[in-house]
């Protein structure tokens, strides 16, 4: 069974890193378009709906006649997206970027893809020169956040949230990864501190998936009623008892920190 926390339940400590990562690396709803949506508007007027796999083939053979061409790039791998061959469309980026090193927004499209994918090893030095531009946008510096905190460079991803939380304080999705990373790190006070400042803000109570990382950052502190009743607000009971008895299950076997932290790495 799986919730908004991503859990499956056979699955012990690894899926529960797994979680902590995709939670920080996903937009939440309504704060963040995903990156084709965004940043590729002003190269690309592709549309990201659902498409046939004739239709990305031919899509694609027309960009391998030009594999510089950024449009047709981008059109391909929003195709490639569309029908679920995410490998295909990594490697779509990574030509992209290499034929066009110096555009920074498709070095951010790379790199949020590869971060997505839980490669945070490679995203981390595409997303760095992504950043290095003046005029990137902070979604950057969130992502390169993420590709540290998939790595276990806890301090270096919080430098990025914390510049950008400067110019924008309540930026929740932001403040979602900081919390995360605080939890990935084992700092469990820091990370529920920084969630129900989250949660405070007007905007969450739109955001189901802040209350359900505090519930999750709750229950590993073994408060299982209170992070019951937070889960409850936007998952049925059944999932919540289903949450609370892998948490209890998790947290009642040896290293549970040392699993987490050694899957994140990985």
């Amino acid at each position: 069974m799986t919730g908004l926390w991503g859990f499956d339940m056979a699955g012990g400590g690894r899926y529960l890193a797994m979680m902590l990562v995709l939670a920080s690396a996903t937009s939440l709803a309504g704060c963040q378009k995903s990156p084709e949506s965004l940043d590729s508007a002003a190269l690309s007027t592709a549309s990201t709906g659902s498409v046939s796999h004739e239709a990305a083939a031919a899509l694609g053979a027309k960009w391998e006649k030009n594999p510089a061409d950024i449009n047709a790039g981008l059109a391909y791998a929003n195709a490639l997206e569309s029908t679920g061959q995410s490998e295909k469309q990594l490697e779509v980026y990574r030509r992209l970027a290499s034929v066009n090193p110096g555009n920074s927004k498709i070095s951010g499209l790379y790199g949020k893809k590869l971060v997505t994918a839980g490669k945070g090893r490679e995203a981390a030095p595409v997303l760095e020169l992504a950043a290095s531009d003046p005029g990137a946008d902070w979604r950057i510096r969130s992502a390169l956040g993420t590709a540290y905190d998939q790595q276990g460079l806890y301090p270096r991803a919080r430098e990025q949230y914390q510049t950008i939380l400067t110019a924008d304080p309540g930026n929740l999705t932001v403040l979602n990864n900081l919390g995360m990373s605080y939890a990935l790190e084992g700092n469990l006070k820091q990370a529920e501190a920084t969630l129900r400042k989250a949660d405070a803000l007007p905007r969450s109570k739109s955001e189901p998936r802040i209350r359900q990382n505090l519930a999750l950052v709750v229950g590993l502190q073994g408060r299982f009623d209170e992070a019951s009743t937070l889960a409850s607000q936007d998952l049925p009971q059944d999932q919540v008892k289903a949450n609370m008895a892998y948490l209890q299950k998790m947290l009642s076997q040896p290293n549970t920190w040392q699993q987490i932290s050694d899957s994140s790495e990985s």
